[in-house]
């Protein structure tokens, strides 16, 4: 019962906010004893019939008056004559007295009583002509207008009592800081229910104010307006038209920055880049929704003057962080491999990552294009190490940096390399070793007699991770790589040694190789090989790059090898990828209400089996509000306008437009090319 009370009492609940004690102030004015009579008090006030027209002149009956002279054509009426209706006439004045005098107008108006006690009430009223008339006038023959027909003229200089109680006209929002639109959250509306909105809107002004341009009068045309909303770039602009044509009022769906650029088309073009997708693709579904999209061209110029510089010092700042935070823990062991920007032999970006082995971090990011070396990408992991390591030599400890088996880098430690005397011990990743041993393992088995080593080519990578892991020399590695010969025919013990393992399975499925086979002597010559036994001193260390070529994969989220980049923006989307993996590096994994850790599961084609993997806990982004408020402070901060045009930077490759160094040909010698080919049928004329 006190539920169904408490519920029927709050829907008789009114908030009036601000007006609260105001409202308190009426009730103790008024003498009134509760709310609901200051409501009643109210609503009396607001609902009652307007009160008849007042004029301004005294009205006076001829009995009144001190001359003894008479006025030709002014008459006093009985009002019950005309029930509910006046009579008009060209030339012909009608008002209702009310009131006797200006005071009596004032204490009307000024009084709270109610008007019931009025209801008898019935003025007189008095008609005057606007000149003599030689014949009287007959007040029954005149045309019957109703009082919601009459017309009140007013002098077109007199001022609009509605206008002065109207707020004045507010300027539509502006962000003068970046407080004033960094967080703020947004929305997709349609312009129907934008429209629909708008219809219920009471608008601050009641007629247009617009002037002619020739005779500088305003327009002054009354409401109701024609409501038109329209698209702005993402933005929907609601506009209020008068029937001549003028906009009486205008309202944007979003803040407005310096210069005019609405606040969402800048926001849109700095978060498409900072969420790694592209223009095309965001262009693309804003179309399909039927919405508006900022132009490309401003997409562009935006992101070249406003987001490439702004990323790259903020990584900069946050790189220069962790360098300081590796210097305070003395020697530093550095992985670092390459990533080519497309699949197969075209690319045209090279990225050479430095990553931290103790923290997991990115260190170092170096970004070489082709032409930096006369078009041979064969060079470029090259370049971009020795740049690197130049680099990180410079700030930091390097005791020791780890790297694939790529030839080149590997030569450069050598003794006749240009790092021989560096003091950097340069070992390789097991991950590559034991990639290239099975390579040439399943080489070996599509040999003629030789298919048996195809079962057995896991094992022997296994076994070459063992090794690796468990020597500490190359003589300790020696003696138990060799041993491999010997266990794959059955033999578990020998002259010189015996197998480490323990009791064998006895219904194994796979087949001994034959001692003196063609199999055992392909196998022989891998295991042997003298090439490779020279390098094995690299891998006793154990190092493993897994991390950073998981971090390789995540750059496909900002620069995808389907999609090409222009060299600067190609750098700032590799750096949101650092940015984006060196916040989240340390993210703890998910966990059950008990407190035991998550799994994924994930299949793997080639091996045709599923495997586990710790899952974490989401991202959070932290860094990107910072971000974006860089980046509008570099907007905010500028003394002009969006740049009509995009100037090439000093250290773009295209600066000076050569390629191998011969000049870029022209869109007209291009097209000649391929008519001297026969690929085109005419040449356009200019």
């Amino acid at each position: 019962m006190k539920q169904a009370l408490d519920k029927a009492r709050g829907q008789t609940r009114v908030n009036i906010g601000a007006a609260f004690e105001r409202w308190r102030q009426l009730r103790e004015l008024k003498g009134l004893k509760s709310d609901a009579e200051v409501a009643v008090f109210l609503l009396n006030r607001l609902m009652r019939p307007p009160p008849p027209p007042v004029s301004t002149i005294v009205a006076e009956s001829l009995s009144d008056r001190d001359d003894d002279f008479s006025v030709a054509g002014v008459q006093e009426l009985n009002f019950s004559s005309l029930t509910g209706k006046m009579k008009t006439s060209p030339g012909i004045l009608i008002w209702t007295q009310s009131v006797s005098s200006l005071e009596d107008v004032t204490r009307e108006v000024d009084s709270d009583d109610d008007d019931s006690d009025d209801a008898d009430f019935r003025p007189r009223i008095c008609v005057r002509t606007g000149g003599a008339l030689k014949t009287p006038i007959c007040l029954e023959s005149l045309q019957e207008i109703s009082m919601e027909d009459t017309v009140h003229d007013a002098p077109d200089n007199a001022p609009d009592k509605t206008m002065a109680d109207m707020p004045t006209l507010s300027e539509a929002a502006k962000v003068m800081v970046e407080d004033d639109i960094i967080g703020h959250p947004a929305s997709i509306a349609y312009h129907d229910s934008l429209k629909q909105l708008a219809e219920y809107l009471l608008l601050p002004v009641s007629m247009c104010s617009a002037k002619d341009p020739n005779r500088k009068a305003e327009c002054r045309a009354p409401a109701p307006f024609e409501i038109n909303v329209r698209s702005r770039g993402t933005a929907a602009v609601v506009e209020w038209m008068c029937p001549r044509g003028h906009t009486v009022w205008k309202w944007a769906s979003q803040p407005i920055l310096k210069y005019g650029m609405l606040a969402g088309d800048f926001m849109l073009s700095s978060n498409i880049l900072l969420s790694g997708n592209n223009y095309a693709k965001i262009s693309l579904l804003l179309k399909f929704m039927n919405m508006g999209m900022v132009e490309r061209s401003t997409f562009f110029r935006i992101q070249d003057s406003y987001c490439v510089d702004t990323i790259k010092e903020f990584w900069d700042e946050k790189r220069a962080a962790v360098i300081t935070q590796l210097k305070s823990k003395g020697p530093v062991v550095a992985m670092g491999d390459a990533r080519m920007d497309s699949p197969g032999f075209c690319a045209q970006y090279c990225t050479y990552t430095v990553m931290d082995n103790g923290s997991k971090q990115i260190i170092c990011m170096i970004n070489i294009d082709k032409r930096e070396t006369m078009r041979n990408s064969v060079i470029m992991e090259e370049e971009g190490f020795m740049r690197a390591f130049e680099t990180l030599c410079e700030e930091l400890n390097i005791e020791e940096f780890c790297t694939d088996a790529h030839s080149q880098i590997s030569a450069l430690f050598n003794n006749k390399g240009k790092y021989k005397d560096c003091g950097v011990r340069h070992t390789l990743d097991m991950w590559h070793g034991s990639k290239s041993l099975g390579k040439r393992i399943h080489a070996a088995g599509q040999q003629r007699g030789c298919t048996i080593l195809q079962m057995w080519s896991k094992d022997i990578c296994n076994h070459f991770w063992y090794c690796c892991k468990t020597a500490d020399t190359c003589e300790d590695f020696f003696d138990r790589w060799a041993g491999l010969l010997h266990h794959v025919t059955g033999e578990h013990a020998w002259a010189l040694g015996a197998c480490q393992h323990g009791p064998l399975v006895e219904d194994r499925e796979k087949e001994w190789i034959q001692k003196g086979s063609v199999a055992h002597q392909r196998l022989t010559e891998v295991v042997l090989d003298a090439r490779w036994l020279k390098s094995i001193h690299k891998y006793l260390h154990f190092r493993s790059t897994a991390e950073l070529e998981s971090f390789h994969n995540h750059i496909l989220m900002y620069a995808s090898k389907r999609f090409c980049f222009s060299p600067p923006v190609y750098a700032p989307r590799v750096m949101l990828a650092g940015l984006d993996y060196n916040h989240h590096v340390d993210r703890p994994a998910k966990r059950r209400a008990d407190g035991s850790i998550l799994y994924g599961k994930v299949y793997n084609k080639k091996s045709r089996k599923w495997s586990l993997y710790t899952l974490k806990v989401e991202k959070d982004y932290s860094y990107i509000v910072d971000l974006q408020s860089a980046i509008l402070q570099r907007r905010l901060s500028v003394t002009g306008g969006l740049p009509r045009t995009t100037k090439k930077r000093p250290d773009d490759p295209r600066q000076h437009g050569v390629l191998s160094g011969v000049p870029a040909p022209s869109t007209q010698e291009l097209l000649q090319n391929q008519l001297s080919r026969g690929l085109g049928k005419s040449l356009p004329k200019e």
